[in-house]
This record gives C-alpha cells, structure tokens and sequence, in this order.
C-alpha cells in the first residue's frame, strides 16, 4: 500500500529535453514531452506498484505569498511577452500539457491542485497529511528533500535528476548522509539548509559566502536556522567571523526566504477524483481516440499495460 506522488511539471519537461522534438502527432504537433511522460508514469506503475497515485500540478507557478516575500523569486523565468506573469515555457512544449492532461483524465488517474500554490505544496500537503499509507514522492526537483520523513508514515523522495533508471531514493538516513545534516528532522533541516545556500534557478540568492558545505555545517551544529540566527546575532564564536557578519546583513533576506523555500502543507489541494490506481482505463474509448489523434503509439501501450497488471 503505497501513495505516489507525482511532481508533473518537472517529469514532463525532462522528458521534453530528453526526447527528440521530431515526434511529432499527424497535426505536426510535437509530443515528445507526452510519450516520455506517459512512459514515466507506465514505469513507475510497473516497477513500484502504488495502490495510489496522484498527478500533481501548478495552479499557480509563481505564487503571489511567494513573490510578495522575495521578489526575485522565479523573475528570470517570467516571459518577457505578455502579461509579465506567465512562465516562460518552451513553444513546443506549452501545446502538450493539455494533451497529457487529457490522457490522465482518459486514463482515469487522478490529479490535484490548490489555487494559489505550486505543485511542490500540493506534494508537501498531501504528504502531510497522509496517516495510512506510505508516500514516495517522484520528482527531480531537490526542494522536495524537505518532506522526507519516518512518522505519522514514512515519506521517500524518488529523484529523477537523471532519469528513472538512475533514480535515487532520498529518505531522512540517505538524506542526512549526503548533505551530512541533523539526523532528526532531516527534512526541515534540509530546507534550513536550502535558505543559507540559495537557489539561483529560483532566483534566491542565499547568504553571501555560504555555500552548501558550509551550510550544512552551520544547521548540523545550531540544529535550526533560528538557533544559527541568535547565534549570529550573540557572537556566538562557533561561528566564523566572516559569516557571522554575512548573516547578520543578510537579516532581509533570511526573514522572507523560509516562506519561499518550505513547502506550503495547509495549502487546500483539491483532488479531481479518488486517487486509488483504477484497474482498467476510465474510457478506453478515449484513451485509443487520444492514441491515434496524438500518435501516441507504444507510450499509451505500455500505461495500458501498465495499468492492468
């Protein structure tokens, strides 16, 4: 009994840049990112067998809480045409989302949402609050290291960095080992973690001179960001002077970025249907009319397949 989550954005633009834009549907409609994510998806089914699965997604990829507490988060992504708030996304890329939404409505698996958040909220919400089942969150983003877990039910994030056949499975003691953090709390700590280094592909700048090792070493050694902030503020002499004084300057920045960093897990995920694996396609009628229009060939296949057992 196991529930997966899965961070949709982040599977289906690596199957974008993984396979050739030259597959392409009859209407020369490129869906390489709709076979990779489809074959992703068949993968995970076959090899883990969840009982449960949700396809998570981005109501909103740029919350309005998370711009309002950091500005420069995500700005470099924003589309320089338009409205100034959509998201940058590759033009062969934006005509297969609604395809594969399509296909997991066909298919009858279902997805979640919450106005107002990001998909990272909706896994860290729905992980949250999870008290039966066991929860392997598939993602290749790291900012989902901060949901490991052993208890109320154990949480694993299955990273996809460089694709499902190079998974690595990151729960708290694999965690721990890699960035060398507490191993208590292993999760939060990692997002303490996160705030000190920075991130520049979202546009958070981390506290000067403080990368990750050194991060890591400062959490490891106060526990929390807080107990490292009045450390910082104390003279505390475990901490060199250097970035005792970068801390220090950096007070704006540390007071907005946890709201940024640390997944949202009241945010009010709404499902669009019940999240257990169906046995059998929702309409096989559909799902093949999608098959043929998109030229899905083997992809849909092997989730059919999949699916059945």
């Amino acid at each position: 009994m196991t529930l997966a989550l899965l961070d949709s954005a982040s599977l289906y633009f690596r199957a974008f840049y993984a396979l050739p834009d030259s597959m392409r549907a009859p209407d020369g409609t490129a869906v390489n990112a709709v076979r990779g994510f489809t074959d992703t998806i068949a993968r995970i089914l076959t090899d883990r067998r969840p009982t449960r699965l949700v396809a998570c997604l981005d109501a909103d990829w740029r919350p309005a809480f998370r711009v309002e507490a950091l500005p420069t988060y995500k700005a470099h992504r924003v589309a320089e045409e338009g409205d100034g708030i959509e998201e940058d996304v590759p033009d062969l890329l934006s005509p297969q989302v609604p395809i594969i939404l399509d296909l997991l409505d066909a298919f009858g698996l279902c997805t979640a949402e919450a106005v107002g958040y990001e998909a990272d909220d909706v896994m860290g919400a729905l992980t949250h609050r999870e008290r039966t089942d066991p929860v392997e969150v598939i993602s290749g983003d790291r900012d989902m290291f901060q949901v490991v877990r052993h208890t109320p039910t154990p949480a694993t994030v299955w990273y996809v960095g460089r694709g499902w056949n190079k998974v690595e499975v990151i729960g708290p003691a694999e965690l721990a080992e890699k960035y060398d953090l507490p191993t208590e709390d292993t999760g939060p700590r990692y997002a303490d973690m996160a705030v000190l280094r920075g991130d520049p592909s979202d546009g958070l700048p981390g506290v000067p001179g403080i990368g990750e090792k050194t991060a890591a070493k400062l959490i490891r050694e106060f526990g929390t960001l807080a107990a490292l902030r009045e450390g910082a503020a104390a003279g505390d002499k475990r901490i060199p002077k250097r970035a005792q004084t970068n801390l220090l300057a950096s007070a704006e920045y540390l007071d907005a970025a946890p709201t940024v960093v640390a997944v949202a897990v009241d945010a009010p995920v709404v499902l669009d249907r019940e999240d257990r694996v169906p046995s059998a396609p929702a309409d096989l009628d559909r799902v093949m009319a999608l098959k043929e229009k998109w030229d899905l060939g083997a992809s849909v296949d092997r989730l059919l397949k999949a699916i059945s057992g």
